[in-house]
């Protein structure tokens, strides 16, 4: 299994939340932030000499996370990370649908032939990182595996704008994740386990060992830890580790690949928890607290 997390410098040195390298266990990322007009060439060296130098550092394989804009620009930095020595590629689609003019199955056509040419552009193992929100999200999930990637990671976490109801100033804060984002990734892991060929990944709300164990069995390969990380620092990742090994020994399973999908919508005793026919027994099973 893949425990990986993400900005390594910022846990590592929790005193700097702004650097964007990081390095775990099993795998180590790098992502790269410049300044808006910084020249395609400037961001290229940059991009060139940070892999390298990661490299050097570690002795896990590097995963470069890259979110563009253009099909142009896709293209050149996916190729420009695997020449810099990448072990594998994220495609990190960050980008919200606010163009009321353009239906879904455009914007679901255009990332999917973006997977596609990146796919036929690099021979380095390409992991696509998505959000939850498409309008038919098995369906597109379905879609874009037969554009070849190797893995799909659930969810991205979209920083939610506030308001600064005096300086009328949009406000754009970093708020960790906690163990409650976790339930809407372990319902799309299970739907998805099994019925396609990608491997599958979480990102957001693991925290504990029973967030990755909760992970695996709803389908999980990868599970990547960033919040806690950044709570806790770099040696949590050990606690948790320790205690998964203590968790498999004591409920005796032989491995993680045995427990991986065991409680799947395919595999479940009652796969029709994960669907929304359950709501109204979720509504009955309420019980008032201390009389509230």
């Amino acid at each position: 299994m893949l425990v990986s997390c993400s900005r390594a410098a910022a846990v590592a040195n929790r005193a700097r939340p702004t650097s964007t390298s990081w390095v775990t266990p099993a795998a180590a990322r790098w992502r790269c932030k410049v300044r808006p007009n910084a020249h395609a060439e400037q961001v290229g060296g940059h991009v060139d000499v940070r892999i390298r130098r990661l490299k050097g550092m570690v002795g896990v394989p590097v995963i470069s996370s890259l979110n563009g804009v253009t099909p142009g620009g896709w293209l050149r930095y996916a190729r420009l990370m695997e020449k810099a020595g990448a072990d594998a590629l994220e495609l990190n689609v960050y980008a919200l649908a606010t163009d009321a003019r353009e239906d879904a199955r455009t914007l679901e056509d255009r990332t999917i032939e973006m997977v596609r040419e990146v796919r036929r552009s690099v021979r380095i193992p390409l992991a696509v990182k998505l959000s939850p929100f498409y309008t038919s999200f098995a369906n597109f999930a379905h879609r874009l595996d037969e554009a070849g990637p190797a893995g799909l990671v659930l969810f991205n976490r979209f920083w939610q704008p506030g308001i600064d109801v005096e300086e009328l100033e949009v406000r754009r804060e970093l708020r960790l994740s906690d163990s409650s984002e976790l339930p809407l990734r372990l319902r799309w892991l299970a739907i998805l386990s099994g019925n396609v060929h990608a491997t599958l990944a979480v990102t957001g709300g693991v925290h504990t060992v029973l967030d990755v164990i909760q992970a695996v069995m709803a389908g999980a390969h990868a599970v990547q830890m960033v919040s806690a990380l950044l709570r806790h620092g770099p040696e949590y990742l050990a606690v948790v580790r320790r205690e998964l090994g203590q968790w498999l020994e004591e409920y005796q399973y032989g491995s993680l690949r045995e427990m991986r999908g065991s409680m799947s919508m395919r595999r479940c005793p009652d796969p029709q928890a994960y669907e929304r026919a359950n709501y109204m027994l979720m509504l009955q099973s309420w019980k008032p607290v201390n009389g509230a």
